[in-house]
């Protein structure tokens, strides 16, 4: 699990903004801890007697008796205790039981705690999905299957295969065998959210003065995203194994092949010095206002392997106005551009290597970016200049 850093339990006044009664429900099944560290929980029922300042100060100090459920749920609803969160978890119960019995009146914090009591999985998969914006690079897995097989969502059986194949990869690599996968069908693309543990890690601690040490295994989010137009999955995930078990588990339970991901996608960065800036044109790509090249990387090989890299706050800006170009020569490996989008501020990075592999500042802008790379022939198979 991520770090136990409680920001909405921090002070008693931010304690006090969470309901009383369904506090004092989300911690009545850890009374017997909250007793034996000299907090005494009331009934429900009762108007008073809740020590705020003790709670608060027990909440941020756990030690090796705090049960692990409770250090969960408390992780959990810290997390989501966010303005985004709030509108998240409202939009998953929309139309349910659990959105009739929770009053209009319900605070961010006491939105999570409710929703946890009725139905942890809410939480947790709230929770999941707020990992797709801080993914950055990501690598591409195509099918070379013509016609494209129809897809479907995956249904909760086939979901439990194959968590019940990635748990025993994971068990074997000993990164624990709870799995979870969570599902998102958004903007064309199917996402696909996978939770797992990483190996053990050690932490030295003080207890009672005394150095000790916990053992714990880290949470880890990998994503995945399915474009079912072509046929193409992108993944992030940590190591080559693990992308390696995605590619085959994915293939065989969403289309019964292990090998229907069995091609690499590519990018081919030729346009950049074939049509030079024209390639950076996206007055047909809604949401992008400009695009301009900062850097380019040629490799010209030969006994040492030279790499030459090129850079500058706008490259063919620069070229122009020195009568230069790209060299002739050498193999562009890689080029990181900058591109404004409609409503944001300031621009942002985006990298692509020759082969599959693509770095985005925010993984929201992935589906404008692959359009407009489609589009100008960087995306082999997808209008691209070449297919060697």
């Amino acid at each position: 699990m991520a770090t136990f850093n409680l920001r909405r339990f921090s002070k008693p006044e931010m304690l006090r903004r969470i309901d009383r009664k369904h506090l004092i429900a989300f911690l009545e099944p850890h009374a017997a801890y909250f007793s034996a560290r000299g907090v005494e929980l009331p009934p429900v029922q009762q108007e008073d007697g809740l020590d705020y300042n003790a709670l608060s100060h027990l909440l941020l100090t756990p030690d090796s008796t705090t049960p692990d459920d409770l250090a969960e749920a408390l992780f959990y609803v810290n997390e989501v205790s966010t303005p985004e969160g709030f509108d998240s978890i409202q939009d998953e119960i929309a139309g349910t039981d659990i959105d009739v019995e929770i009053g209009e009146n319900a605070a961010p914090a006491d939105l999570a705690i409710q929703v946890w009591m009725a139905d942890r999985e809410i939480i947790e998969k709230v929770h999941a999905e707020q990992f797709f914006m801080n993914v950055r690079s990501f690598e591409y897995f195509k099918t070379k299957k013509n016609p494209l097989p129809d897809f479907l969502l995956p249904s909760q059986e086939t979901l439990a295969a194959l968590e019940s194949d990635l748990d025993e990869w994971f068990s074997k690599k000993r990164r624990g065998k709870y799995s979870k996968v969570f599902v998102y069908p958004k903007e064309g693309h199917t996402w696909f959210l996978v939770r797992h543990g990483k190996p053990y890690a050690r932490e030295a601690v003080i207890e009672a003065g005394e150095s000790t040490s916990q053992y714990f295994r880290p949470e880890k989010f990998d994503v995945l995203a399915y474009n079912p137009v072509i046929g193409e999955i992108r993944m992030n995930a940590e190591t080559k194994g693990e992308k390696e078990l995605y590619r085959k588990k994915f293939g065989f339970h969403l289309f019964g092949d292990e090998e229907f991901f069995n091609e690499r996608s590519r990018f081919d960065l030729e346009p950049l010095r074939q049509i030079g800036e024209d390639a950076l044109l996206c007055d047909d790509v809604d949401g992008i206002e400009h695009v301009r090249l900062k850097e380019v990387q040629v490799f010209w090989g030969g006994a040492h392997k030279d790499v030459e890299i090129r850079r500058s706050e706008d490259l063919f800006a620069s070229l122009r106005d020195r009568e230069k170009s790209l060299p002739a020569g050498g193999k562009i490996v890689k080029a990181s551009f900058q591109i404004k989008f409609d409503g944001s501020k300031t621009p942002r990075s985006v990298t692509l290597s020759s082969g599959n592999r693509a770095q985005f500042k925010r993984d929201g802008d992935a589906e404008v970016i692959e359009r407009w790379l489609g589009l100008r022939g960087f995306i082999v198979g997808a209008g691209g200049t070449s297919d060697e």
